[in-house]
């Protein structure tokens, strides 16, 4: 199975909720459409320090992590950040690796979105078909 990517469009979710409450106008909200690679193997939402700086979105804390050759690296984790696809999204944390090459779609908004990866036809699916399916109401 080779890589693929999908677009999909960041959005600051604290903007999202400032212009609900009518403190910045929803031009004002602070957007990103690009290319991810889903990737099973990460956890959540990777993006490099340039997307994290577009959105304008903190880091809360850091953290240290173990990488797949066994070396750990510390890593910051932002405020929460929307992601859409298509007519799915879902609202979470991002990692930030600094230098990151690839945007991932980890197994975390994958999961929230009711998606899976279609290995043969390299694309995502919804794991229940078109119908997203909603776990609370």
């Amino acid at each position: 199975m080779g890589t693929f990517t999908e677009e999909i469009t960041l959005v600051n979710a604290g903007d999202i909720s400032a212009a609900r409450n009518g403190f910045i106008l929803d031009t004002k909200i602070r957007t990103v459409t690009l290319e991810a690679m889903p990737d099973t193997g990460a956890w959540t939402l990777i993006i490099n320090e340039e997307t994290r700086q577009k959105l304008g979105v903190a880091i809360l804390k850091m953290v240290e992590s173990s990488l797949a050759d066994g070396s750990t690296i510390p890593y910051g984790l932002t405020e929460p950040v929307e992601i859409r696809w298509k007519d799915r999204d879902i609202s979470l944390q991002s990692v930030v690796i600094p230098d990151a090459k690839d945007i991932l779609l980890g197994a975390l908004p994958l999961e929230g979105m009711d998606l899976m990866v279609d290995p043969v036809n390299q694309r995502l699916v919804g794991v229940h078909g078109d119908q997203r399916i909603h776990l609370v109401k």
